[in-house]
């Protein structure tokens, strides 16, 4: 089908399409507007990896390399507490401390296929597998792209849920990462303790005792320290109007792009109904009708 054939099947379906186009941006708008909203917690940190007296530079003997600061993957202690944010043990958590199982409950009652579960009988209450499918989908970290600082974004349509969760997945992230690191310490005194009472060299019991003094410098520094893995740089707050989904976003994409997607509906349908022509036959051919050859007698002879 040539261009100008397709044009002017499109110019034809004008009425059509002009139809199909506000049924169908009222119809997606309709879908943006009763969608449940929810309120965004969030908080702003920065690793402590990246300030003058962070921790893993007081427990590690030699500097960082130079080549570490191009790279800007998390990593070191902040790689853990990102990590725990999203861990099973952070689910079971929320599970147990937190409203959002009975929040899931209820969220799973409502609409139509709350009414299918229940008729069929398949309804069960939420468990953990259920929370950390929620908290995988709900939390996000974001990078800075001006900065070192990451923010920490919970959604949820109840406010003060969603405020005390991130402040208890922040809290448990910090201790996770504290209590991993004073473990490891004591490990490691009570191993070189050990190996001193034992020993009797004198050049190896000075080697021992200092490797016991970094180790109980470590134990005395994460004691001591209240942030291990983050610098807070804005405190868990929770806005007063929901914001997720964006609606005036959502509607002015769809204004952007349905009148694209009606346009090639029109296309395709215009395409399906075209009859080819046969080849070694014009067009004007083909569409000029036949005359009808009607036989008449001859006069007798």
């Amino acid at each position: 089908m040539a261009l100008p054939d397709l044009l002017a099947a499109l110019w034809r379906m004008r009425f059509g399409l002009g139809l199909a186009l506000v049924l169908g941006w009222a119809g997606g708008a309709a879908l943006v507007l009763l969608a449940p909203r929810a309120h965004v917690a969030r908080l702003v940190v920065a690793p402590a990896e990246t300030t003058s007296f962070a921790v893993s530079s007081l427990l590690s003997p030699m500097p960082f390399p130079a080549a570490g600061l191009l790279d800007t993957r998390p990593s070191g202690n902040f790689a853990i507490y990102l990590g725990a944010l999203r861990s099973p043990e952070a689910a079971a958590l929320l599970a147990a401390e937190t409203a959002l199982p009975e929040a899931l409950a209820a969220e799973r009652a409502t609409g139509v296929l709350g009414g299918l579960r229940e008729l069929l009988g398949i309804g069960r209450a939420p468990d953990a597998d259920d929370v950390l499918d929620w908290l995988t989908r709900r939390l996000a970290a974001t990078q800075s792209l001006a900065s070192v600082t990451w923010t920490v974004e919970i959604a949820h349509p109840d406010p003060v849920l969603a405020l005390d969760m991130l402040r208890r997945l922040h809290g448990f992230a910090e201790a996770k990462v504290r209590a991993d690191l004073a473990d490891q310490a004591a490990r490691r005194v009570a191993a070189l303790e050990r190996r001193l009472a034992e020993e009797r060299d004198l050049f190896l019991r000075g080697s021992l005792n200092d490797l016991l003094t970094q180790q109980q410098r470590a134990g005395l520094v994460v004691a001591a320290d209240e942030a291990l893995a983050t610098r807070m740089v804005s405190a868990p707050m929770v806005e007063a109007r929901p914001s997720v989904p964006n609606r005036p976003l959502l509607l002015a994409l769809l204004g952007a792009v349905m009148p694209f997607g009606v346009v090639l509906a029109g296309a395709a349908l215009a395409l399906l109904r075209h009859r080819p022509v046969p080849r070694g036959q014009a067009p004007a051919e083909r569409a000029r009708p036949r005359p009808r050859v009607v036989a008449t007698r001859g006069p007798e002879a």
